[in-house]
Formats: structure tokens, C-alpha cells, sequence
């Protein structure tokens, strides 16, 4: 049984990318980025069955979407202990705007200043369609939406050991990018990036760095940690290894479950690639410890590549793209190599030429 609780964004209600059209068989949340941006909203979505929230009507805020989604993920938990599952939990918080229950607003009032003050849409045709509604208390919002969710975590947890699956369940707790500036965000002032630079959007390690916990008692090691070099598409050759199916396509992914199980025959990439289509066009590669950035690759005349060694410099601080010309020669030529053409993703002009 597989069931996928929270926030789905790759294919309208009906449409060959539903979630209920790509292997999933109980879906609950959001099928639209836009209004997965807000946590009031007028409907979710139950497989295709549009969920409405009446408590939410007009500009009422009585129905908080993600507690909802989290009692739903929680019963696929219970209706399914008797047999295997898959839940893909997309936690739609902390995202952008930034809404609590004024339950645990007061908890965290007053206490992170001073406040920052978002001033968004409130009302009007854009009113909980996309844009996102105003936070004078963004701080205290922010802390208050990672204190829910570090308690849903701790729910699901514990639900897991009640009902006898901890020992026997692989639990996997990751973040899709790194932390963003809108809707009133203030990752400086929480200093969330640590000594990592950029943000979301971002090709630099504080946009595209994000941490993996895993657990899973007897078969992954407590409190161990790995350098190992991965991204979101060796998710699915990880999962297929775990559970021996075969993938009767070529993909760009590598399975780590030798990484989880604390084995030596771990698979390497020989390079990762990075492309963002916004915001003057953006590319980024990393080979071993090296990472070569260049951003207006969609513009007349692109920056300069960047080259950075993130063994010596996490920061991405100092460009050692002078002192390399041959290695940002190289890794410019796997640049141009790395992606597929497509009519749907057009991405011309990106100056992959390691003399412009």
C-alpha cells in the first residue's frame, strides 16, 4: 500500500501526473503549489474528491491544513500495520507563509525579537490563491510552525512504536531545498544556514544542501554520520535495492543503501549538476570536493564561472576559478554535456564556453 499525505505538485487532479496515476493509492493535501502556499485554504484534496474546509470560508482561519494532513497520514499508518506500506510525508512547513494556531503563537510571542513584519495579500481576487498573507510576528511564526512540526515527527514516531513497527520500519527525514527569504522569512536572523552561502533558488551550498537523517534500529548504526555525496535522485535506486525491484530504465541516480547498512562497496557519482531556469539563469557542477558555479547563463553575458574546493572552503567564500583555468575548463565541458534538450524545459543560451 503506498499513500502520499501533505503537498503534491506534479500533475492537477485527473492528469497523467495525479498522484493517484503515479502509484500512489491514498492520497490527502495539496494538489497545487500555489495553494499548498497557504494553511487556511478552502479545500484539500482527498484522492480525487475535492475536501472542503468550511471553517475556512471567506477569511475564516479555523481549520489548520496541516494538523488535518497529519491525523490523515497517521490512520494510513494504523489502517496499514498488518502489512508493508510506503508514505511519502510531504510536511507542507515550515514553507512560506508563515501561519500558526494562535495556541502555539503564544508560546513563542515576544520571545525572538526584534519582530519582522511581512506585509502580504489579505484580501481581494489574489486572497489565498498564491500570494501570501500578512505576518507582523513572522518570528515567533517561524519558531511556531518548527515546534509543530518537530511534534508531528515526534507523533509519527511514537505511533510506529506503539504499533509494533519501529524495529521494522526505515524511516528517512530530509528537506527539499535550503531556507528561503519570503513571506516574511528571516534566516539570517536565525542564522539557518550556518557557515553555508545562498539561499533558495540559490546554486551555492546554502540553497542545494540540505541534511538526510535516517533510521532504521538494527540495521542502520546510531548517532553515525556520512560524507557521502548524494541527491534526490538516488532516492528512487535506493528504495528499489531495498526492496529488490529491478528499474527497467536508465537513470542518473545511485542507490546508497550500502551507505545506510554501513558498507564499503558504496557507488560514487562521477559528477552532479544543478540547473535553475529563473533569476537570470543559473548552473551549477560539483566533481569530488569541486563546485563550479556560474549564474545569468541565460543572459547576453553571463558572470564568470566560480570554482570553489568545499574540502578547504564550505563557504564557498574564496573563487579559485584564476588559479584553475583547466579544471573550470573541464568541469565547464561536463557542464555542457549534462543535460538532456527538452521541449517542455528549454534552457538556451546558458554560456557553458569557458572564455566567455
Amino acid at each position: 500500500m503506498t499513500g502520499t499525505y501533505g503537498k503534491w505538485g506534479l500533475g492537477y487532479p485527473g492528469s497523467e501526473g495525479d498522484p493517484n496515476n503515479q502509484g500512489v493509492d491514498q492520497f490527502f493535501g495539496y494538489n497545487c503549489q500555489r495553494i499548498a502556499h497557504h494553511y487556511y485554504p478552502y479545500y484539500l484534496w482527498d484522492n480525487q474528491e475535492k475536501y472542503r474546509l468550511k471553517g475556512n470560508e471567506g477569511q475564516q482561519m479555523e481549520e489548520y491544513a496541516p494538523h488535518m494532513i497529519h491525523d490523515k497520514a497517521l490512520s494510513f499508518i494504523e489502517a496499514n500495520k498488518d502489512t508493508s506500506f510506503f508514505l511519502f510525508y510531504a510536511s507542507p512547513i515550515p514553507h512560506a507563509e508563515l501561519f500558526a494556531p494562535e495556541t502555539d503563537m503564544e508560546k513563542y510571542r515576544g520571545k525572538y525579537l526584534p519582530e519582522n513584519e511581512y506585509e502580504g495579500v489579505d484580501d481581494g481576487d489574489r486572497y489565498r490563491t498564491g500570494p501570501y498573507g500578512s505576518q507582523p510576528e513572522s518570528h515567533a511564526a517561524f519558531v511556531a510552525m518548527v515546534d509543530i512540526l518537530d511534534r508531528q515527527v515526534g507523533e509519527l514516531m511514537t505511533k510506529l512504536k506503539i504499533l509494533g513497527l519501529d524495529d521494522n520500519t526505515l524511516v528517512l527525514f530530509t528537506s527539499d531545498n535550503g531556507p528561503h527569504l519570503e513571506g516574511g522569512a528571516d534566516p539570517d536572523f536565525f542564522d539557518s544556514n550556518g557557515p553555508l552561502k545562498g539561499y533558495k533558488r540559490d546554486l551555492y551550498e546554502g540553497g542545494i544542501r540540505v541534511p538526510l537523517i535516517a533510521r532504521w534500529p538494527g540495521k542502520i548504526k546510531a548517532a553515525t554520520t556520512s560524507d557521502h555525496v548524494s541527491a534526490f535522485w538516488d532516492l528512487m535506486p535506493t528504495l528499489a535495492a531495498l526492496t529488490g525491484q529491478t528499474i527497467d530504465q536508465e537513470l542518473d541516480g545511485i542507490s546508497y543503501l550500502p551507505t545506510l547498512l554501513g558498507e564499503n562497496n558504496q557507488a560514487q557519482h562521477d559528477y552532479l549538476y544543478w540547473e535553475f531556469h529563473s533569476q537570470g539563469g543559473r548552473v551549477a557542477l560539483r566533481q569530488g570536493n569541486w563546485k563550479l558555479v556560474r549564474y545569468n547563463v541565460g543572459k547576453e553575458r553571463p558572470r564568470p564561472f566560480e570554482l570553489y574546493d568545499l574540502s578547504q572552503d564550505i563557504g564557498e567564500e574564496k573563487d579559485l576559478a584564476s588559479q584553475y583555468p583547466d579544471k573550470v575548463a573541464a568541469m565547464a565541458a561536463l557542464m555542457q554535456g549534462a543535460r538532456t534538450e527538452s521541449e517542455v524545459f528549454r534552457f538556451g543560451g546558458v554560456g557553458y564556453n569557458a572564455e566567455r
